[in-house]
């Protein structure tokens, strides 16, 4: 008996044990599906070389007065003093670190944006480490009894830092699961209830809307050389969310593109933009860094074109893995510097990790 128990739980780990996932495929009359002819596989909307109404070239990340570092622009806390927007959205925003936040609707709704409790899955995380990367400062995170309330959780891509299967363990097959297409196949089974959507697809959780929009991105999760790669075989989406003539939108990872004012002139203006700001930096390989992740700049371009009402910045931080950063804090630097400098008339609001703010 005890060979069997033995061999059995072997065969459950092998085989990943587990009741099977329902996936299903939402579309709607104005949904959009971009297929690479070439190689079949996913694309953005907008391809090919661009050019940026912004850039800041020299002394872009000054110290400022109301970021408090440990170290250099590394270890920090920011302490301004804010002016909450006078808004009535209704939603409750909460960072829990790099682009993991929890949503609460004043309906009573929640939702979890990407969220990653730790590391990345094993044993990438440690191959990370030994190659040169760090383990990041565990950011914050929701409560078993917030966990248990959680209606649907979104993925914005399969990309490590944004997609973390453990995680998905231990939030449970309770909520809903909305995610780009093609992502579904990469979750652990365990009765999961998937909904992948396409671009401008749109699905309800009691009277929330949640709408998948356009990012401009690319995705990728296993290489083996010579053997197998999944180079955009799975999409990548932003989420905008809509109650009681309230939006908020969530942009996933993303460089500058037309996808903005796209979004801007189907919704109309955005009250609430969750915008990231980093990992935009390389020495290598600069360009291509850019086109798949807006600069502090690009950012408040984009929260310009979608008449955000405010925009909360994320992506840099205590909590990040520091991928395409000078810093943990270099990013916000460079926006502080660049809001002031470019006279952007959109609100800034400034989270720290495990803040909350109500809109």
């Amino acid at each position: 008996m005890k060979r069997f128990l033995i061999a059995t739980t072997l065969l459950c780990i092998l085989t990943a044990c587990g009741a099977p996932n329902n996936i299903n495929r939402i579309t709607s009359p104005d949904s959009v599906v971009v297929i690479n002819d070439k190689n079949g596989r996913y694309k953005n909307l907008y391809t090919g070389e661009k050019t940026y109404p912004t850039t800041c070239t020299e002394n872009c990340y000054p110290a400022h007065p109301d970021l408090l570092c440990k170290t250099g622009s590394e270890n920090c806390q920011y302490q301004g003093q804010q002016t909450k927007p006078q808004l009535s959205t209704g939603y409750t925003v909460r960072w829990l670190g790099h682009a993991s936040f929890v949503i609460n609707t004043s309906n009573g709704q929640s939702v979890l944006f990407d969220p990653v409790k730790n590391q990345f899955d094993s044993p990438v995380a440690l191959g990370f480490k030994l190659g040169g990367g760090i383990y990041r400062k565990a950011g914050a995170w929701p409560s078993e009894q917030e966990l248990e309330n959680i209606d649907a959780v979104m993925y914005s891509h399969i990309h490590y830092d944004h997609f973390n299967k453990a995680d998905i363990q231990s939030i449970g097959n309770k909520p809903r699961y909305l995610t780009p297409l093609g992502m579904a196949d990469n979750f652990p089974t365990g009765g999961f209830n998937i909904s992948e959507m396409p671009w401008y697809s749109t699905t309800n959780i009691g009277d929330l809307v949640i709408n998948a929009v356009p990012a401009h991105h690319f995705s990728a999760r296993v290489l083996v050389p010579f053997i197998y790669e999944d180079n955009n075989k799975d999409a990548w989406n932003g989420w905008l969310l809509e109650q009681n003539g309230s939006t908020l939108f969530f942009a996933g990872d993303t460089g500058y593109s037309k996808h903005f004012k796209d979004i801007q002139q189907k919704y109309v203006d955005i009250d609430v933009c969750l915008i990231p700001i980093a990992s935009y930096y390389s020495k290598d390989d600069p360009n291509w860094y850019r086109y798949v992740h807006t600069t502090p700049e690009d950012a408040l371009n984009a929260a310009q074109e979608l008449n955000c009402k405010v925009m909360i910045p994320w992506g840099y931080g205590n909590s990040s893995w520091k991928m395409g950063d000078h810093s943990s804090h270099s990013a916000l630097l460079r926006l502080l510097h660049m809001h002031k400098k470019m006279q952007s008339s959109v609100p800034l609001h400034i989270l720290n990790e495990g803040e909350t703010i109500s809109l």
